[in-house]
């Protein structure tokens, strides 16, 4: 996926300054899984408009700068509708504490169990703040939109509660306290 696709999408509810996008959608919720910065934006936004998937309108800004305000062309619009009806290929995982784990064999179980509690505090707050949103979600929107967004708010609890039941095992091979359910699942592992 790229981030033009993506704007694609948020250019479809309605037409918005780069601004916009980033305050009312990457900030608020994209970020959760496809974040962006501000120069991206702006850069993507340009692709878009070279490639005739948006044009814009300048809005006189009167004491304030002049805005750009984009929307999708008709262009922008068939390109999005192929986008999303292209299976994406599979995202490739990059995670940290992984790297940190697989490279750790010198490192003392104390100092493990510290990097993994604490990795796991940070984890359980992103689950609450998913869990505030879900409580929120009927509020911004309604039918087939709110239905899709549940669905995807709905991926990030189950990866998150999936990464803490993960983190949870990882902690007590590190603590010496028995798994909860009372059993060790057992990963089989080659070497090159």
């Amino acid at each position: 996926m790229s981030l033009p696709h993506a704007i694609l999408g948020l250019l479809n509810y309605r037409a918005m300054t780069g601004y916009d996008l980033k305050r009312d959608w990457f900030d608020r919720s994209m970020r959760f899984f496809w974040p962006a910065d501000q120069a991206q934006i702006y850069r993507a936004l340009e692709r878009l408009v070279e490639h005739d998937w948006a044009s814009f309108t300048v809005e006189a800004g009167g004491d304030r700068p002049n805005r750009k305000v984009y929307s999708l062309t008709a262009d922008g619009r068939a390109e999005l509708t192929h986008w999303l009806t292209t299976p994406a290929a599979l995202p490739t995982v990059r995670d940290p504490l992984l790297v940190q784990l697989f490279c750790a064999a010198d490192i003392a179980d104390d100092d493990i169990a510290r990097l993994l509690a604490a990795t796991r505090a940070e984890h359980q707050a992103r689950l609450d703040n998913y869990r505030r949103i879900q409580a929120q979600l009927p509020t911004l929107g309604s039918g087939k939109r709110l239905q899709l967004w549940q669905l995807v708010l709905g991926n990030g609890i189950e990866r998150e509660s999936s990464y803490l039941a993960w983190l949870d095992h990882a902690l007590a091979s590190f603590s010496g306290d028995p798994e909860p359910n009372g059993s060790r699942p057992t990963i089989a592992l080659t070497t090159p």
